[in-house]
């Protein structure tokens, strides 16, 4: 996979370096480099990157206000000598956040840390659009359509799949992997043993999901993606 990346920095020594190191990292592609926000916002409307290392401090126009403009599809990572803008950064979804100067190291890091997270929303995409996985069960492949699962419960090594109609199917397979691959916000895990499909949701009692006599339940770790997506999905 190729990340387009744009770096936008008014200090041309750190413009500079960053191009090369962009330029000896195989997954990334720069279309550009910038001098401030304000060049960058007329280049990037026709030629949108999906990576920007943006720096922070800036004339005109702060990376902190520039990153808050942004389509939710481009990802930043911070470039800054001023650690205190970090929380700030972290407000705005930042990837990662790398401190002036810079080691090759770091920005690899910061890098590949992008690059899992295209990869993983190039997956929940695929599966999206399909609409099907196969899963490995009793020496099987079994077909098991995203539209059937009622939600999905982790067992050590193994993953219990809940459906529709009754029907339970046991895989040898990673929680976290699976999460990874399933679409969100459709999908949201609920607790670290549960992965429930949202749209399925029809009744919620003492936070916890209800379906017929299960109740799955909603840990403090994963409360806070879950109390979004019902207060998404709430009439007031």
């Amino acid at each position: 996979m190729t990340i387009n990346c744009a770096i936008i920095d008014d200090e041309p020594l750190a413009a500079g370096l960053l191009k090369s190191y962009t330029e000896k990292t195989p997954f990334l592609n720069l279309i550009g480099t910038y001098g401030s926000a304000l060049e960058a916002m007329k280049e990037l409307r026709d030629h949108p990157a999906q990576l920007l290392f943006l720096d922070i401090q800036m004339p005109e126009l702060s990376g902190i206000e520039f990153a808050k403009i942004l389509p939710p599809g481009t990802k930043i990572i911070f470039t800054t000598a001023f650690q205190q803008y970090a929380i700030e950064g972290y407000k705005v979804s930042a990837l990662d956040y790398l401190m002036k100067p810079i080691s090759y190291d770091d920005f690899l890091k910061a890098a590949n840390k992008a690059l899992d997270w295209f990869s993983v929303t190039q997956r929940q995409m695929a599966t999206a659009q399909d609409r099907f996985m196969f899963v490995k069960s009793d020496y099987k492949l079994i077909r098991i359509s995203l539209d059937d699962i009622l939600y999905i419960e982790g067992l050590k090594d193994y993953v219990r799949f809940y459906l529709e109609d009754g029907t339970k199917i046991m895989s040898l397979m990673n929680m976290k992997k699976l999460e990874d691959y399933l679409p969100r916000p459709e999908f949201l895990r609920t607790h670290r043993s549960y992965i429930v499909h949202m749209t399925k949701a029809q009744q919620i009692d003492r936070f916890r999901i209800v379906f017929g006599d299960e109740h799955i339940p909603i840990s403090d770790s994963y409360k806070e993606d879950v109390q979004q997506y019902f207060d998404n999905h709430t009439l007031a």
